[in-house]
C-alpha cells in the first residue's frame, strides 16, 4: 500500500513513514481562495507493531459540512489493517486555506471513521460542522477514459520528502482506464510528470465549479513521484449511495 500520506510518521508513507503517497509532484500553487474543500489531515500517535508510535499526514476533501472523504488506509491499526469506529488516533483536519505560512484556515478534530468496501475509501466525521467552506458534490456518473480532472493535495514534491507541503498544490490529469471500483490517471499539466506524491493519499480528483466542484475519485496509490505512469484512484460514483446515507 502506498501511503501517500501518513506513514512516517504515518500511515502509509515515508517518515513520517510507510508506503508512498505524496503531495502533488510537478504541480503548481493553488491561487488564494480556491479549493478550500481540500483537507490537510494530520495524525499523531499512530501505532507500530512494536508498541511505539509516529505521526503522519494524508489529504482529503469536504463532502458535507461535518464529513471529509479520504483514503481508507489513512486510518489503521498497528498491523495496518483499516479500522472503522471511533478515530484510532488523534487526527486534525484543516480546510479553507492554500498557504499555511499566511493563513490559519478552519480546523476540526476527527471523531469517527467509516470504511467503504471494496474501495480504499473512508469517511471521517468532524467534531463540528464547517460552514465557511463549500463542500464538493459527489459525481454519480461513471467516469470516462480521456476525461480531464484537477488534483489538489498537500503532499510532498518528491517521494523522499519527509513532510507535506505548506502550500496547496494542484495539477491536471487525464483518466487512462476505468475499472469496477477504480480509475487510473496520468499527468497532463503543468507536466506529464504531474502526479500525486507523499502525503497525498486521499486527495481529491475533481471537476472544479465555482467555489466547489464535483468529486470523481480519491487518490489511492501509485509509483514513486514524480512519474509519468498510471496512478490508481478510487471512484466515488460507485459509493454515492453510501456517502449520501452516512455523510449527513
Amino acid at each position: 500500500m502506498r501511503v501517500r500520506a501518513a506513514i512516517t510518521a504515518a500511515i502509509l508513507l515515508p517518515v513520517l513513514t510507510a508506503s508512498p503517497a505524496f503531495a502533488v509532484a510537478d504541480g503548481s500553487d493553488v491561487a488564494p481562495g480556491q479549493f478550500g474543500f481540500t483537507a490537510k489531515v494530520a495524525m499523531t500517535g499512530i501505532p507500530r507493531p512494536g508498541g511505539n508510535t509516529y505521526a503522519s499526514f494524508c489529504s482529503g476533501s469536504l463532502v458535507a459540512p461535518q464529513w471529509i472523504i479520504t483514503t481508507g488506509h489513512c486510518f489503521h491499526d498497528a498491523n495496518r489493517d483499516r479500522v472503522s469506529g471511533p478515530v484510532p488516533y488523534p487526527t486534525t483536519v484543516t480546510l479553507g486555506l492554500v498557504d499555511e505560512t499566511k493563513e490559519k484556515g478552519v480546523t476540526r478534530k476527527v471523531t469517527q471513521v467509516l470504511q467503504a468496501q471494496p474501495n480504499d475509501v473512508a469517511l471521517a466525521r468532524l467534531d463540528s460542522p464547517v460552514t465557511e467552506v463549500t463542500p464538493l458534490t459527489v459525481h454519480e456518473l461513471v467516469p470516462g477514459v480521456g476525461q480531464r480532472l484537477t488534483l489538489a493535495g498537500w503532499g510532498g514534491h518528491t517521494a523522499k520528502d519527509q513532510a507535506p507541503s505548506k502550500k496547496l498544490q494542484q495539477g491536471t490529469v487525464q483518466i487512462s482506464s476505468v475499472g469496477t471500483a477504480t480509475a487510473t490517471v496520468h499527468g497532463v499539466a503543468p507536466a506529464a510528470t504531474t502526479s500525486a506524491c507523499a502525503y497525498d493519499s486521499g486527495a481529491p480528483y475533481f471537476v472544479p465549479s465555482g467555489s466547489g466542484g464535483q468529486l470523481v475519485s480519491v487518490e489511492t496509490n501509485g509509483p514513486d513521484c514524480p512519474h509519468t505512469g498510471a496512478e490508481t484512484t478510487s471512484r466515488v460514483d460507485v459509493l454515492a449511495g453510501w456517502i449520501s446515507a452516512n455523510a449527513k
